[in-house]
């Protein structure tokens, strides 16, 4: 789950984390009054949407006048953005940050993410802030700077002097990155953050550190220890499908071909994605009912699939361990009949029952398509699909 802009910085004030001084709006006249409040004469509108690059799309404005901020939040507010990470639909802009301006020396890149390949919690830094980090990562890879906490330690500030340092930093400044990464640390473990990124991270015109942007992924496996945080959910920033699929406790991820899949196992849906590839298709998305789905489940899960109106044929596969593939079929014939699905299915069943619900199946007399192997069934899927 992802936070907003203007979220991610309460947290970072309740932390200590320095950041300008702003206020979200909702409406033309709300944004005035902000900058009002915030007093000064220059000021930033910036569209609260749950991704980065909003900048270059317009969608940080500088504001010299009430006037302008009133301007400025009016034509955002209600409209969509659409950014290099938005896909071309773009996202709802419902809010908008107006902050302070300050002057600026430096633009600096700070993050600290969950790296599951060390079970431990990485800190990356780099002098190159206010540019897309896999931009840096893809051309100065060198500018990229890492260190580790240690889960017995956490991190520790000779680790952080060694980053100030590498950065440009004086020694008072570094005593400032200290303080940020430390608290960045209490953060990303008190709240069970999977990510955080300040991009950039700035130092100002009178030389002190502060985050001007801010950015927070929360671990969804932990929200259930955090009713405050899930609170905070803008489920207008996600896809519709995907937010369906969560309240059916099916893990869906949309995707842009025209062959949905519904599988039961994370690793046989990465499969199946692959397979339908190697043979020239394109899947419309990653579906895992889980293990121990049901024929209810099944019925909800196809009707998400075809939800989707570019999905031309639908390829269900699945291994019947846990749950018997007589069920599944049950699921599939009940989710055929009450959706009147218009396009070819594909069926691979395999495991417990694997011969009953084939069976079912043939005898339903719904125009199903059967295989015995995932081979057979993604080249049918592929070929169906054209």
């Amino acid at each position: 789950m992802n936070l907003h802009e203007y979220q991610a910085k309460q947290l970072f004030a309740a932390y200590g984390i320095p950041v300008p001084k702003g206020q979200p709006a909702t409406s033309g006249q709300a944004a005035v009054e902000a900058a009002q409040a915030l007093g000064g004469g220059r000021w930033v509108v910036k569209a609260q949407v749950h991704s980065g690059g909003r900048g270059k799309a317009g969608g940080v404005v500088l504001a010299d006048s009430l006037d302008a901020v009133r301007a400025a939040a009016e034509r955002l507010l209600g409209a969509r953005l659409t950014t290099v990470q938005t896909g071309p639909g773009g996202l709802p802009i419902n809010a908008v940050l107006v902050e302070e301006v300050r002057p600026l020396a430096r633009e600096l890149y700070l993050s600290a993410l969950v790296d599951r390949g060390t079970a431990r919690v990485l800190f990356m830094a780099s002098e190159a802030g206010g540019m897309d980090i896999e931009e840096v990562a893809a051309h100065t890879p060198e500018q990229i700077l890492t260190c580790i906490a240690d889960p017995a330690a956490g991190i520790q500030p000779y680790q952080c002097r060694d980053l100030a340092f590498a950065m440009g930093l004086d020694a008072v400044q570094a005593g400032m990155l200290t303080k940020i990464m430390q608290a960045m640390y209490r953060l990303l473990l008190d709240q069970d953050l999977s990510q955080i990124e300040i991009n950039p991270l700035v130092v100002t015109g009178d030389g002190q550190l502060m985050a001007l942007d801010a950015k927070i992924n929360i671990d969804d496996n932990a929200l259930f220890a955090h009713p405050d945080l899930t609170a905070l959910r803008d489920i207008s920033q996600e896809d519709a499908t995907e937010t369906a699929a969560r309240q059916h406790d099916l893990s869906y991820v949309t995707l842009d071909g025209n062959i949905g899949c519904m599988v039961n196992g994370a690793g046989l849906a990465m499969a199946t994605v692959d397979v339908i590839q190697l043979y020239g298709g394109k899947p419309a998305n990653f579906l895992d009912v889980g293990g121990g789905t049901t024929a209810a489940k099944v019925a909800e899960a196809f009707k998400l699939i075809l939800a989707d109106s570019k999905v031309k044929a639908v390829l269900i596969n699945i291994f019947g361990g846990i749950v018997r593939c007589n069920l599944i079929a049950e699921g599939v014939i009940a989710a055929v009949t009450e959706v009147g699905v218009k396009v070819p299915v594909v069926v691979r069943l395999e495991g417990t029952n694997a011969a009953e619900g084939r069976a079912l199946l043939e005898q339903s007399g719904l125009a199903v398509l059967t295989a015995g192997d995932l081979d057979e069934a993604a080249k049918k899927a592929v070929e169906a699909a054209q």
